[in-house]
């Protein structure tokens, strides 16, 4: 059974059709990356798969219809990290990332044990347990993008939603970011699904990729079938070559002869 069905979803905007029939799934314990050029609707699709979005057509996350589920129920089956989370000012990091519990409290309920132990698990995955008494304002956009996941992650949902979650970050910190969701997706059998501009990391992480133009699916699948350089050069209007290095797909731009 697929764990997220999106089918003839579309969005519009005044006159403007920002999504135009999109139908994808997306299986129990994949990691799809949805990519395409500036405007083709991967963040708008990512914002509707997390229930952000009104639209038309259906979506349902675990066999449910995503517009019948309360806020609650919602976020109890997914996490939704946008490209720039709000930072509440004075909060510490262990605050912040127990926020991530709150679906599964009663209405007046506090954390219990059972929501401190996650979140302390949490950290230590990610490398925050030192920086747990820090205020989010004084992080490293490094740090705070660990912080942000961390959150995410302690939800404890089946499915993560990533709005390019390397924005921002050098090569060292983006590798360590795509490295640190592939751990905590096998350890905790996360699905993830993520928004990405660098199609070259999107191949090398991703089990399936979702090419995204005019508000519609370009392709779809195996990013060796997706990211065929012709089609890469037509949609993205550039001259693009596509490498194999030690068994890696590489994406780059190529000069015109």
């Amino acid at each position: 059974m697929n764990l997220c069905v999106a089918e003839e979803v579309g969005v519009r905007i005044g006159d403007a059709t920002i999504l135009d029939g999109v139908s994808v799934s997306i299986q129990p314990g994949e990691w799809v990356s949805i990519v395409g050029p500036n405007g083709a609707g991967k963040t708008t699709l990512l914002s509707a798969l997390a229930g952000l979005r009104r639209t038309s057509g259906t979506i349902s996350i675990d066999g449910k219809d995503l517009r019948r589920l309360t806020p609650r129920e919602k976020a109890r089956l997914l996490a939704y990290v946008p490209q720039q989370p709000e930072i509440p000012l004075g909060m510490t990091v262990n605050s912040y990332v127990l926020l991530g519990r709150t679906p599964h409290l009663s209405l007046l309920g506090m954390e219990g044990s059972g929501d401190i132990e996650i979140v302390e698990q949490v950290l230590e995955q990610l490398n925050l347990s030192d920086l747990g008494h820090r205020v989010l304002e004084s992080l490293s956009g490094g740090e705070l993008q660990r912080c942000h996941l961390a959150r995410a992650i302690s939800q404890s949902t089946p499915i993560v939603l990533l709005d390019e979650p390397t924005t921002a970050l050098d090569l060292g910190h983006q590798q360590q970011a795509l490295d640190l969701i592939r751990r905590l997706r096998e350890e905790r059998h996360v699905t993830v699904v993520m928004t990405m501009h660098d199609l070259t990391l999107a191949s090398q992480y991703s089990d399936r990729i979702i090419l995204m133009a005019d508000g519609r699916v370009a392709a779809e699948g195996d990013p060796a079938e997706v990211l065929d350089p012709e089609r890469l050069s037509q949609l993205y209007a550039a001259h693009v070559k596509v490498l194999k290095l030690d068994g890696h797909l590489v994406v780059v731009p190529s000069l015109k002869e």
